[in-house]
């Protein structure tokens, strides 16, 4: 059984290096472009793994990496809270309402016609059945 343990505990550590490796943005790799990092990474499976960690990715927490790109963000503000944003659905809504009214007094002007034309044949045919 502790035989098996320090290869396992290594191939652990080279699968989870690869994928950090893969999967950490360009712009948060030091020292080398990334896909030298892959490269060693998978060739030298132990030593490349622990420079990797060492010498190739940001250091701090596992979440750290999120954190600049949070800071990025400080500028944008949520939809709701975006005046400009509301001050558009406002006006959105207004032409749609507008549109919708429209519509309706231009349906309500066809059946008044269509009931107009109705009582008018009514009338010449000498009354309704």
């Amino acid at each position: 059984m502790l035989r098996i343990l320090p290869p396992l505990l290594v191939i652990a550590l080279w699968i989870w290096a690869f994928i950090d490796c893969v999967t950490t943005p360009e712009q948060e790799v030091r020292h080398l472009p990334k896909v030298i990092w892959v490269i060693i990474v998978l060739l030298f499976p132990l030593v490349g793994s622990v420079a990797w960690l060492v010498a190739g990715r940001r250091r701090g927490s596992v979440g750290a990496t999120a954190a600049p790109a949070a800071a990025r963000r400080v500028d944008q503000v949520a939809p709701d809270d975006n005046p400009e944003f509301l001050a558009s659905l406002g006006q959105e809504l207004g032409q749609a309402n507008r549109a919708r009214e429209a519509q309706l007094k231009r349906w309500e002007a066809d059946l008044r016609r269509r009931e107009e034309e109705l009582r008018g044949k009514d009338d010449q045919d000498g009354g309704p059945c």
